[in-house]
Protein backbone atom coordinates (compact mmCIF):
# COMPACT_ATOMS: atom_id res chain seq x y z
CA UNK A 1 0.00 0.00 0.00
CA UNK A 2 2.79 2.16 0.73
CA UNK A 3 4.37 2.02 -2.60
CA UNK A 4 1.11 2.43 -4.76
CA UNK A 5 0.07 5.72 -1.88
CA UNK A 6 3.66 7.11 -3.13
CA UNK A 7 2.62 6.66 -7.18
CA UNK A 8 -0.76 8.40 -6.27
CA UNK A 9 1.28 11.37 -4.38
CA UNK A 10 -1.36 9.84 -1.54
CA UNK A 11 -0.63 8.97 2.35
CA UNK A 12 -0.86 4.82 2.79
CA UNK A 13 -3.61 6.01 5.76
CA UNK A 14 -5.76 7.39 3.26
CA UNK A 15 -5.74 4.30 0.88
CA UNK A 16 -6.49 2.44 3.74
CA UNK A 17 -9.10 4.76 4.74
CA UNK A 18 -10.94 4.32 1.35
CA UNK A 19 -10.48 0.65 1.80
CA UNK A 20 -12.29 0.78 5.41
CA UNK A 21 -15.07 3.18 3.30
CA UNK A 22 -15.72 0.24 1.01
CA UNK A 23 -14.27 2.38 -1.81
CA UNK A 24 -11.67 -0.07 -3.07
CA UNK A 25 -14.18 -3.47 -3.67
CA UNK A 26 -12.11 -4.46 -6.69
CA UNK A 27 -8.43 -5.06 -4.51
CA UNK A 28 -7.52 -8.58 -4.24
CA UNK A 29 -6.01 -9.37 -1.01
CA UNK A 30 -2.80 -12.32 -1.03
CA UNK A 31 -3.69 -15.50 1.10
CA UNK A 32 -1.07 -13.30 4.22
CA UNK A 33 -4.06 -9.89 3.88
CA UNK A 34 -1.57 -7.67 1.92
CA UNK A 35 -3.24 -5.53 -0.89
CA UNK A 36 -2.46 -6.45 -4.30
CA UNK A 37 -2.95 -3.93 -6.62
CA UNK A 38 -3.20 -4.06 -10.20
CA UNK A 39 -2.85 -1.69 -13.02
CA UNK A 40 -6.68 -1.79 -13.24
CA UNK A 41 -6.75 -1.09 -9.83
CA UNK A 42 -4.27 2.53 -10.32
CA UNK A 43 -7.12 3.76 -12.82
CA UNK A 44 -10.07 3.50 -10.08
CA UNK A 45 -7.90 4.74 -7.39
CA UNK A 46 -6.68 7.51 -10.00
CA UNK A 47 -10.57 8.30 -10.17
CA UNK A 48 -11.23 7.73 -6.26
CA UNK A 49 -8.42 10.70 -5.73
CA UNK A 50 -10.07 12.88 -8.61
CA UNK A 51 -13.71 12.48 -6.94
CA UNK A 52 -11.97 13.60 -3.89
CA UNK A 53 -9.94 16.15 -4.72
CA UNK A 54 -13.09 18.26 -6.33
CA UNK A 55 -14.52 17.50 -3.39
CA UNK A 56 -16.96 14.63 -3.80
CA UNK A 57 -17.85 13.22 -0.52
CA UNK A 58 -16.86 9.71 0.05
CA UNK A 59 -20.27 8.88 0.67
CA UNK A 60 -20.89 9.93 -3.02
CA UNK A 61 -18.17 8.15 -4.07
CA UNK A 62 -18.72 5.38 -2.55
CA UNK A 63 -22.26 5.71 -4.05
CA UNK A 64 -20.37 6.00 -7.68
CA UNK A 65 -18.40 2.98 -6.93
CA UNK A 66 -20.97 0.50 -6.25
CA UNK A 67 -23.02 1.65 -9.39
CA UNK A 68 -19.92 0.94 -11.34
CA UNK A 69 -19.23 -2.78 -9.55
CA UNK A 70 -22.73 -3.14 -10.42
CA UNK A 71 -22.24 -2.57 -13.94
CA UNK A 72 -23.37 -1.44 -17.65
CA UNK A 73 -26.88 -0.80 -16.29
CA UNK A 74 -26.10 1.45 -14.16
CA UNK A 75 -24.30 3.74 -16.76
CA UNK A 76 -27.07 6.28 -16.50
CA UNK A 77 -26.92 6.81 -13.00
CA UNK A 78 -23.23 6.98 -12.74
CA UNK A 79 -22.72 9.68 -15.69
CA UNK A 80 -25.66 12.01 -13.69
CA UNK A 81 -22.80 11.59 -10.58
CA UNK A 82 -20.19 12.64 -13.24
CA UNK A 83 -21.98 15.71 -14.30
CA UNK A 84 -23.44 16.47 -11.11
CA UNK A 85 -19.84 16.89 -9.77
CA UNK A 86 -18.17 18.13 -13.32
CA UNK A 87 -21.03 21.29 -12.63
CA UNK A 88 -19.86 21.59 -8.68
CA UNK A 89 -16.81 21.85 -10.04
CA UNK A 90 -17.39 24.68 -12.65
CA UNK A 91 -19.26 26.86 -10.10
CA UNK A 92 -15.94 26.18 -7.61
CA UNK A 93 -13.75 27.21 -10.80
CA UNK A 94 -16.33 30.41 -11.03
CA UNK A 95 -16.14 31.20 -7.52
CA UNK A 96 -11.98 31.40 -7.62
CA UNK A 97 -12.00 33.45 -10.58
CA UNK A 98 -13.77 35.50 -8.75
CA UNK A 99 -11.57 35.29 -5.62
CA UNK A 100 -8.00 35.49 -8.01
CA UNK A 101 -9.76 38.82 -9.62
CA UNK A 102 -9.84 40.44 -6.28
CA UNK A 103 -6.46 39.45 -4.97
CA UNK A 104 -5.17 40.53 -8.85
CA UNK A 105 -6.76 43.98 -8.25
CA UNK A 106 -5.10 44.12 -4.54
CA UNK A 107 -1.93 43.05 -5.73
CA UNK A 108 -2.10 45.99 -8.14
CA UNK A 109 -3.32 48.60 -5.02
CA UNK A 110 -0.81 47.09 -2.40
CA UNK A 111 2.25 47.93 -5.23
CA UNK A 112 1.13 51.16 -6.04
CA UNK A 113 0.27 52.08 -2.58
CA UNK A 114 3.86 50.88 -1.86
CA UNK A 115 5.48 53.13 -4.66
CA UNK A 116 3.15 56.24 -3.15
CA UNK A 117 3.33 55.49 0.03
CA UNK A 118 0.04 56.01 1.07
CA UNK A 119 -3.37 53.97 0.82
CA UNK A 120 -4.66 57.39 0.07
CA UNK A 121 -2.47 58.73 -2.01
CA UNK A 122 -3.28 55.87 -4.15
CA UNK A 123 -7.48 56.84 -4.20
CA UNK A 124 -6.55 59.89 -4.93
CA UNK A 125 -5.18 58.34 -8.65
CA UNK A 126 -7.02 59.72 -11.52
CA UNK A 127 -8.96 56.59 -13.23
CA UNK A 128 -6.66 57.25 -16.64
CA UNK A 129 -3.73 55.95 -14.26
CA UNK A 130 -5.60 52.53 -13.44
CA UNK A 131 -5.36 49.78 -15.58
CA UNK A 132 -8.71 49.33 -17.36
CA UNK A 133 -9.40 45.84 -15.66
CA UNK A 134 -9.29 47.35 -12.18
CA UNK A 135 -10.96 50.84 -13.27
CA UNK A 136 -14.21 49.42 -12.00
CA UNK A 137 -13.60 47.99 -9.14
CA UNK A 138 -11.05 50.62 -8.12
CA UNK A 139 -14.25 53.47 -8.73
CA UNK A 140 -16.77 51.92 -6.28
CA UNK A 141 -14.15 50.68 -3.51
CA UNK A 142 -13.37 54.33 -4.11
CA UNK A 143 -16.66 55.46 -3.53
CA UNK A 144 -17.20 53.22 -0.53
CA UNK A 145 -14.05 54.73 1.06
CA UNK A 146 -15.19 58.51 0.30
CA UNK A 147 -17.86 57.23 2.47
CA UNK A 148 -16.36 56.14 5.53
CA UNK A 149 -13.31 57.65 5.42
CA UNK A 150 -12.36 57.66 9.05
CA UNK A 151 -11.78 53.90 8.62
CA UNK A 152 -9.08 52.21 7.06
CA UNK A 153 -9.10 50.40 3.75
CA UNK A 154 -7.93 46.71 4.11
Amino acid sequence: IGEVAKMLGENPSTLRYYDKEGLLPFVERSSGGIRVFSDADLSWLELISCLKKTGMPIKRIKKFIDLCVEGDSKIPERLAIIKEQREDVLLKINELKEQFEHLDYKTWFYEQAGVKGSTDAVFEMPLEEVPERFRETFSEVRERQNKVSESPVP
